[in-house]
């Protein structure tokens, strides 16, 4: 293996790891988040990087060739899909009458009414 080939293989594990650590990080906040709207949120958008990282890294690993343009069609629709399915599912929750759990004593005001 010459250097270009070991610096290409670092830096497609290096995508791959991340990804996969976004999106265990997005389904602990899912699991873990209070109420519908953060859990949407938090996983909505660890969703859009962590598979964006991912694709990236197989990319990379795949080199020029035809996989490489599939895999950017598919990062493509990731990048529109995912963003879009989030807003179309809040929008459908507020529709619905779920309303968003406010917190009713922010921290500014908790510290001044604590002096």
């Amino acid at each position: 293996m010459n250097v270009l080939e070991i610096v290409l293989e670092i830096i497609s594990w290096v995508l791959l790891l991340g990804g996969s650590f976004f999106s265990i990080v997005g389904g602990i906040g899912i699991v873990r988040l209070p109420e519908f709207f953060s859990r949407l949120h938090g996983g909505g958008v660890t969703d859009t990087l962590g598979a964006g990282l991912i694709m990236a890294g197989l990319m990379v690993q795949a080199g020029l060739s035809l996989v490489t343009v599939k895999l950017l069609t598919i990062l493509f629709f990731l990048v529109v899909t995912s963003p879009s399915s989030c807003h179309a599912l809040a929008k459908a929750a507020l529709f619905g009458g779920l309303k968003p759990e406010l917190d009713k004593n922010p921290p500014s005001s908790r510290d001044k009414s604590s002096s």
